[in-house]
């Protein structure tokens, strides 16, 4: 047996590529939409895919499974509960996929989605499974959370959770391997270990929602502390089940003069800038979305951006554009106009302006607080975060909510921003600017350098 995980450490999950050694027959677990990555490894070690196999309907990501299916002939499978509108394989309870001297036999588990299943990867002359794919059902540390298809569905949903793990995974052996789809980083699962996989045995012992006495604390366990989570996770279940667009491809991104893009921006495309947090408050087109590549750009263009916004870049770095067009389509962003030929230097050679974010030194700010000069600062981390700690009389609003959410700010008033470091904070600025704030600016280095440097912190109780 083969296992090659995929980590995407931008939206915190892992896929799979399953294989036997011995017939080379392989299968892909919960693809993401560049399939390019498991088509190469798999042609590299000889094997031949047979399989895409999906656990569940993804709210994160683009399932790339079709892709796979369209561009090399693969079986599709998925639980038939999904009710995909395209043709795939049923997969129930008790069905097996033969890959030779190794096999996969389907376990129902829902909870965090309510057609979720797992795989066991069952091994010759073995009576328990090897290994389990347990998408969301179990992760390191938790599970995956149940409340992303509403108020509604979710203390039900919590209740087959408890039942999957309960009942079902925790009967397997300690020595069972667990490969989990969300992991650390993924706003589908709840708290975890940084760890991206487990065992049975680990699990059992450390895991709080295994180690729950009854349903109730369970659920309690479950559902508490749950942090917000992306826009776009609204729209990607119903993208997978109706299938998205193929593009047989990554797709190419076309090289755009200043004035085609400007022409483009009176039309309603957004302009989104993935450089570093510097670049973009040393001078950007006014009204672009600053999205720094590493913010993650996935997380940050599915929160702040429309669901399938017309997109240009800003990024002369060809690398990082590829970076940023993977992270894109994996969410479901396929509207890719091209980026700004020559960057914001060709903008401003046309004569075209530019608008700068006075940047502070965390050293600066607490200096213009000791002389009662500071303006007004904001925190854009997430809750869990600001209850960790936070600078002395700040407000706070996750920067997820800055599109619509009130700000308690005049809007004419001084402004500084910070997040942990500096990425989320480029991202609320510019969505500030979209909103009229103009007299903001940036604190380099955010919390961690406040912290750093030693200066007061507030801790809730």
């Amino acid at each position: 047996m083969l296992v090659k995980p995929f980590v995407d450490e931008n939206l915190g999950n892992s896929s799979y590529l399953v294989a036997s050694e011995q017939t080379k027959q392989a299968v892909v677990i919960d693809a993401e939409r560049d399939i390019d990555r498991y088509v190469r490894v798999a042609e590299g070690l000889g094997l031949k895919l047979t399989h895409a196999l999906d656990t569940h309907l993804h709210a994160d990501f683009v399932s790339g499974a079709r892709e796979l299916a369209a561009q090399h002939g693969v079986t599709m499978g998925a639980s038939a509960e999904s009710n995909l509108v395209f043709d795939y394989l049923r997969l129930k309870e008790g069905d097996t996929l033969p890959l030779g001297d190794v096999k996969f036999a389907v376990l129902a588990t829902p909870g965090h989605t309510p057609e979720h299943i797992s795989f066991a990867l069952m091994e010759e002359h073995r009576m328990e499974p090897t290994a389990l794919f347990t998408g969301g059902a179990f992760i390191v540390g938790g599970a995956a959370r149940t409340d992303l298809l509403g108020h509604h569905f979710t203390r039900p949903l919590t209740h087959l959770l408890y039942e999957t793990i309960h009942q079902k995974i925790l009967r397997y052996p300690d020595d069972v391997a667990i490969y989990p789809t969300h992991g650390a980083g993924s706003f589908c699962n709840a708290p975890s270990s940084p760890d991206r996989m487990t065992t049975v045995g680990r699990e059992r012992q450390s895991n709080p929602l295994a180690l729950a006495e009854s349903e109730e604390a369970f659920i309690a366990h479950a559902l508490g502390n749950l942090p917000s989570y992306p826009t776009y996770f609204n729209f990607l279940r119903a993208v997978n089940q109706l299938g998205a667009e193929l593009l047989r491809g990554i797709p190419a991104l076309k090289p755009l003069t200043p004035q085609v893009i400007r022409e483009q921006m009176a039309q309603g495309v957004a302009i989104v800038d993935i450089r570093s947090p510097r670049e973009f408050a040393e001078g950007h087109i006014s009204n672009s979305y600053g999205i720094p590549l590493g913010a993650p750009l996935s997380t940050w263009a599915g929160w702040v951006l429309p669901f399938r916004a017309r997109i240009v870049l800003i990024e002369d770095d060809p690398s990082a554009r590829e970076d940023a067009v993977r992270q894109l389509i994996r969410i479901g962003f396929d509207d890719l106009h091209g980026y700004l030929d020559g960057g914001v230097a060709a903008w401003q050679a046309e004569g075209l302006p530019v608008t700068g974010v006075p940047i502070l030194s965390v050293e600066e700010f607490y200096a213009a607080r000791e002389h009662g000069t500071a303006p007004h600062v904001l925190d854009v981390r997430q809750d869990a975060e600001w209850r960790a700690g936070h600078l002395p009389r700040a407000i706070h609003i996750e920067g997820g909510q800055l599109p619509l959410g009130d700000v308690p700010i005049a809007k004419d008033e001084p402004l500084v921003v910070h997040c942990g470091h500096s990425d989320r904070s480029t991202v609320a600025i510019s969505v500030l600017e979209r909103r009229g704030y103009r007299n903001v600016r940036l604190m380099h280095g955010g919390f961690s350098a406040w912290e750093s440097a030693g200066y007061p912190i507030v801790r809730d109780a």
